[in-house]
């Protein structure tokens, strides 16, 4: 059995009256990510963790911004997608373990949902799928309630 691991990193700037989605799940707050896409911070570092692992570049090779059809879309089609093309290459998923950074608000009791709906898409048992959210004690952009990051490490086996 083969086994890799991936990393996977992305930020968002914050905006007013935008949605805020992290793990496909919408999240009550003023602001929310600006992006082409949904701008889930939390999917498109697991989609760039998995295609590293598989070394099949990154979520903007494979999902450009400059593609109309992903204006607006769902992240969670992406992170399907995604899995999709790491399973036609042999890959399974071992598991995912990620960081989201984030002032406000608080991701602590949002967490079971995102692992429901991250197990759902990726056909993987929510168990294999670690959240942990942090603050950065407001410090620099994500402390001054600019922006949102996100890490990921994901395991694959083939």
């Amino acid at each position: 059995m083969k086994t890799r691991v991936g990393f996977g990193f992305d930020t968002h700037r914050l905006g007013e009256g935008r949605p805020l989605i992290l793990g496909g799940i919408h999240i009550a707050s003023a602001s929310g990510c600006i992006g082409h896409s949904d701008a889930d911070v939390l999917i498109h570092a697991i989609c760039d963790a998995l295609f590293g692992a598989a070394n099949m570049r990154d979520i903007g090779y494979h999902f450009p911004d400059t593609d109309s059809q992903y204006r607006g879309v769902d992240s969670t089609l992406l992170l399907k997608e995604t899995c999709r093309l790491l399973s036609e290459e042999g890959w399974s998923i071992g598991n995912i373990d990620t960081t989201l950074v984030i002032q406000a608000p608080k991701i602590n009791p949002h967490i079971p949902d995102m692992q429901k709906k991250l197990s759902e898409v990726m056909s993987i048992p929510v168990e294999d799928i670690s959240i942990k959210a942090k603050t950065s004690e407001k410090l620099g952009f994500i402390g001054r309630g600019e922006g949102v990051s996100a890490y990921a490490v994901a395991l694959i086996q083939k």
